[in-house]
């Protein structure tokens, strides 16, 4: 994947453009950062559906993992608990967490191996069946 070019990714109710870069040659690595609003409630709720998410999603986008996916739910403060998910990958790292009181889902995915955002994010609105996506793509120099 060339990132030199401006590139425009249509998502749900979102734009994600290339970003800008302030040095010459390839990026350090490519983070992808992704709200997801309205998703099913029963989706993100459920762990076998979170791992399922992060083992197909690193295949999708073409990520080796290192080990299984930590998920792990908890909150004390209800507008907050949910699921949180970590997975190291050999080239960074996916993170997540998922809001049971607002039925949203935050997600990151960093990696200093490229990768296509626009197939990632709309990978994870199907999954969570998110009815509204925000977000940005960024480049770390």
């Amino acid at each position: 994947m060339t990132l030199s070019a401006p590139i425009t990714h249509q998502l749900t109710h979102m734009t994600l453009a290339e970003p800008q870069r302030l040095t010459a040659g390839p990026p350090w690595g490519w983070h992808l950062v992704l709200n997801l609003y309205d998703c099913q409630p029963e989706a993100i709720r459920s762990y076998e559906v979170i791992e399922k998410y992060v083992i197909d999603l690193c295949a999708l986008i073409d990520m080796r993992r290192f080990g299984d996916p930590v998920i792990v739910k908890f909150g004390d403060d209800p507008v907050v608990t949910g699921y949180s998910m970590f997975q190291l990958i050999e080239t960074s790292n996916l993170c997540a967490h998922f809001a049971e009181h607002s039925n949203a889902a935050y997600i990151d995915i960093f990696s200093c191996k490229a990768f296509e955002p626009q197939a990632a994010a709309d990978f994870s609105r199907q999954t969570f069946g998110a009815a509204q996506t925000t977000g940005a793509f960024l480049s770390r120099e």
